[in-house]
Order: C-alpha cells, then structure tokens, then sequence
C-alpha cells in the first residue's frame, strides 16, 4: 500500500493521477490494483451495514448477477455517516454474504471523507464529470468509470443501481 501511496503522489507531481494509479485492499486483506480494470466498466459505492439506503446490496448484487462479466462494482464500506458501518472486516463481510449473498468486490473499511479519506476518494471527488464534484454526502453514492478510467456519472445515494440510467450506462 505504501508503493501505491507513492505512485500516486508522483502522478499528481509529474502528470495527472489516472484512477489506474490508485489501489485499495479488499475484504480479506489483498492488494487490488486499480489498473487491474483497465477496459472494464467499473462501479464503486461507498456502503455500509446500518443505513436506510442498506438494501441497496440487494441491487448491487442484482446488477452484478446480470452484468458482472461486462462491469466491476467494488464496495466500500464507510463508518463516516452516523455511525451506520461500525463492524470490523470481517463482521462487514459476514452481515453481506449472510443478508444479501454479496459476490462482488467489496473493500476494507475506509473513510470516504474528512481529514483521514482515502486516496482513491479524494481522487474520485475531485473529478470532474457532467453530475457534480465534492464531497459525498452519504453512503451509497455511486461513481461510474467508463472503460479507459473515466468518472462519467456520479450519483447520490437515493438513485438505485437497477436504475435505467445506471442499467443503460452498463448495456451500451
């Protein structure tokens, strides 16, 4: 994690960071490299346990079953919204396999805002893309990145991932 830390900091010095810059651990601890995607679509969603918008893996889950070969969705969990992600790694991937048969990527814990966000969010609020750009406001919102590592869309949390515009992005 710490050679990605430093692949990131001299993108931003000598060019612009590229999301392929950016990696994260998963659930189980191993290092994923963003640019592992490189020509995929990719949909991450900062999540979490105890939120209203919660079902919404059930969603997730759904458009990954339908379009998991052509599409990457990876979760993030986050504690940065009212408490509503207070598990550890592993109490988060038990409540999601156990409540929503969860099979698509999901994240260590991080934070998605304040003083100790993660790199890639920074990164991804920062973009911009014809939605909107700053902070996120709570979980479940969603960032679409087209095929060569663009932001195209953002979403707040109340837009639905089997929504027809998320479901139209995918299938075009």
């Amino acid at each position: 994690m710490i050679l990605s830390t430093i692949m990131v900091c001299l993108s931003m010095v000598f060019g612009n960071p590229s999301i392929y810059d950016y990696s994260f651990n998963s659930l189980d601890g191993k290092e994923i490299k963003m640019s592992s995607f490189k020509g995929k679509k990719i949909l991450i969603v900062n999540t979490a346990s105890k939120c209203g918008f919660t079902k919404q893996y059930k969603d997730l889950q759904e458009l990954y079953s339908l379009y998991g070969k052509d599409l990457v969705i990876i979760g993030f969990p986050a504690n940065n919204f009212g408490n509503q992600e207070p598990g550890t790694n592993g109490d988060i991937q038990e409540f999601c396999q156990q409540n929503y048969g969860v099979e698509f990527l999901m994240a260590e814990k991080v934070d998605v805002k304040g003083d100790g966000i993660a790199p890639l969010f920074k990164y991804l609020t920062s973009q911009e893309n014809p939605d909107f750009q700053g902070e996120i406001k709570w979980n479940f919102e969603k960032f679409l990145i087209d095929e060569n590592g663009k932001l195209v869309h953002r979403y707040r949390s109340a837009v639905n991932p089997m929504s027809d515009e998320i479901v139209n992005w995918v299938k075009k």
